[in-house]
């Protein structure tokens, strides 16, 4: 039940933070994605999010025309478009979020170091963790 809530919490605090931002959840994800991982291509970008290369490509578009990512081509492959965030327009989404994140900060700081390196290392685990977890989901709602 206490994990349950945790999870929950932290659901809603991405949708919050969507929301302040003015973008769909889908939209942040995405987002959350390119600042974390860098340029994708939108074929990594749908495999990553779950959606149709078709959804994809309409998210990749809101979030050009909100000036939050560019398409570029890939040196390696000047055939492939790359989606890269605009550095200057996630400073505007951590401006909205930051203050929010640092309650979380401030919780994780009562804890001794040793306690937070075994949170860290629980989350480094988790992530990829819940990651194939939601894959796992999507197959069998395809089934």
């Amino acid at each position: 039940m206490i994990f349950r809530r945790y999870l929950d919490a932290v659901g809603l605090h991405g949708l919050a933070g969507a929301e302040a931002a003015g973008l769909h959840a889908t939209e942040w994800y995405a987002l959350s994605l390119l600042d974390l991982e860098g340029a994708l291509t939108s074929g990594e970008l749908s495999a990553r999010t779950g959606l149709t290369t078709g959804a994809t490509t309409r998210l990749i578009d809101r979030l050009e025309r909100a000036g939050y990512v560019r398409r570029g081509a890939d040196p390696a492959d000047r055939r492939k478009v790359l989606v890269e965030p605009v550095p200057d327009a996630l400073a505007g989404v951590e401006r909205i979020v930051g203050p929010a994140r640092g309650r979380i900060a401030e919780v994780i700081g009562r804890y001794t170091p040793e306690q937070q390196e075994l949170l860290f290392d629980y989350f480094a685990r988790a992530a990829p963790a819940y990651r194939e977890a939601s894959e796992e989901i999507r197959q069998a709602k395809r089934r």
